[in-house]
């Protein structure tokens, strides 16, 4: 989305734009494939109504009056027992707290909400903040359960700044005025948006080229692209892959800079997609603390309309790593053996007839994990090479990954790039 998007605003600057895809088909985290007799998103995603920068792309795209928005319910799974947090009666009720640890976990979570300058807060490590404020017992049996399926280990090395931007994201609904969490969503998922999107970059005049691998980027004044084996010239070039893939593209960068995107963190996903023949249950995301092979239960049919999954239940069974991790290289069978293991232990009444098709989605790069003092460390758009920018995830700063965030990432750096010398028309 990052590249497209990118496309597309050189392409409002009467520029003309080629697209470099590796992949048979566009997106990257925001594809769609074949699940069963249904197309649907890869990993999970949703709409908030606060995610303006998107609603506007859609508007753009034509597809905004297809948003679908549908208030949904939140679960968490404790001590081998299902417990709704949807609203403050159930959170006032959840048994593995006491009231003094909901007491503090909820003054920590107001305050996070009401913090402006997150620049202080990137400077405190986020188990220390989250002690402080939540207290020990609160910390050990909420907080770091759900630090550790989010960041692994790398909790250790995270910011307090990534609680902050967290919970800044799960209170957007209720800061537009809603009464109760909504989401939304355009009717067919981002199959739908993507081939849109694709349509309308063709229209203009963009060249998008998938099943196309950029190999190295080189520049001593005019840029070039290698990519198949064939080298082309253009008088700019933006790179929106993530940083540690970018740093192996990017041939002749100043050994500093260069440094900047290889040091990046990143935590990656095995993430695996479920069509089943019912729902599981009412909750479209269902948190986790016991130890099970996966992170969190997204149900996407406690979400989607029934017309939009044939009347099936789609569930995603994420599990975030880091990038060495050896889940990365487990064969499908291994994890659908295992993740399934798992979610009966959830949800005892599911049976292997009920699995219509198990898919297993993997990526090494994720999102940068938000370290300590990240943005005075974070890349440069800038590469030291003349013409050759990158535009990655690794530039969201203050934020979570999602595509709205990606989007107004891109043009944040789009200014920098103009600002800074600009991307001549090719000629």
């Amino acid at each position: 989305m990052s590249g497209l998007f990118t496309a597309l605003r050189l392409s409002d600057a009467g520029h003309t734009v080629v697209v470099y895809e590796a992949a048979p088909v566009v997106g990257g985290l925001a594809s769609a494939w074949k699940l069963g007799d249904i197309s649907w998103d890869r990993h999970y995603h949703v709409t908030l109504a606060s995610d303006t920068a998107l609603r506007s792309l859609l508007q753009e795209l034509g597809l905004d009056t297809d948003m679908e928005w549908v208030g949904t319910k939140t679960g968490a799974f404790a001590n081998g027992t299902m417990y709704s947090w949807s609203d403050t009666i159930d959170f006032i009720k959840y048994p593995p707290l006491n009231l003094v640890s909901k007491a503090r976990l909820a003054a920590t979570i107001l305050y996070a909400s009401r913090v402006k300058n997150w620049r202080k807060l990137e400077q405190v490590p986020v188990e220390t903040w989250l002690r402080k404020w939540s207290g020990n017992r609160t910390f050990d049996r909420f907080w770091l359960p759900l630090l550790k399926a989010k960041l692994s280990d790398n909790y250790r090395n995270a910011s307090a700044a990534f609680i902050w931007a967290t919970i800044q994201r799960l209170n957007q609904a209720r800061r537009t005025g809603l009464k109760r969490e909504e989401f939304g969503y355009v009717r067919g998922g981002y199959a739908r948006i993507l081939d849109r999107f694709v349509e309308h970059l063709t229209e203009r005049g963009v060249d998008v080229r998938t099943g196309t691998r950029v190999e190295r980027i080189t520049s001593s004044g005019t840029p070039t692209v290698t990519a198949d084996g064939a080298d082309e010239t253009f008088d700019g070039v933006i790179v929106t892959v993530a940083s540690p893939i970018a740093a192996t593209l990017i041939d002749g960068m100043d050994p500093a800079l260069h440094q900047r995107l290889s040091d990046v963190s990143y935590q990656g996903i095995v993430c695996a997609s479920l069509l089943l023949k019912r729902r599981l249950g009412d909750y479209y995301l269902t948190y986790i603390t016991d130890d099970l092979p996966f992170t969190a239960v997204v149900d996407m049919s406690a979400f989607v309309l029934p017309d939009d999954l044939g009347d099936h239940g789609l569930v995603y069974l994420p599990k975030y790593i880091e990038p060495s991790d050896d889940l990365l290289r487990a064969s499908d069978e291994e994890i659908r053996a295992s993740f399934l293991e798992g979610l009966r232990v959830m949800y005892p009444d599911l049976v292997d007839s009920d699995v219509l098709a198990f898919e297993v989605s993997r990526v090494r790069y994720v999102f940068p994990v938000p370290t300590i003092g990240y943005s005075a460390v974070a890349p440069s758009v800038e590469t030291g090479l003349p013409g050759v920018y990158t535009i990655t995830s690794a530039h969201i700063i203050n934020g979570t990954l999602n595509v709205n965030e990606s989007i107004e990432s891109v043009a944040r750096g789009l200014t920098r790039v103009v600002s800074t010398e600009g991307v001549r028309q090719r000629t």
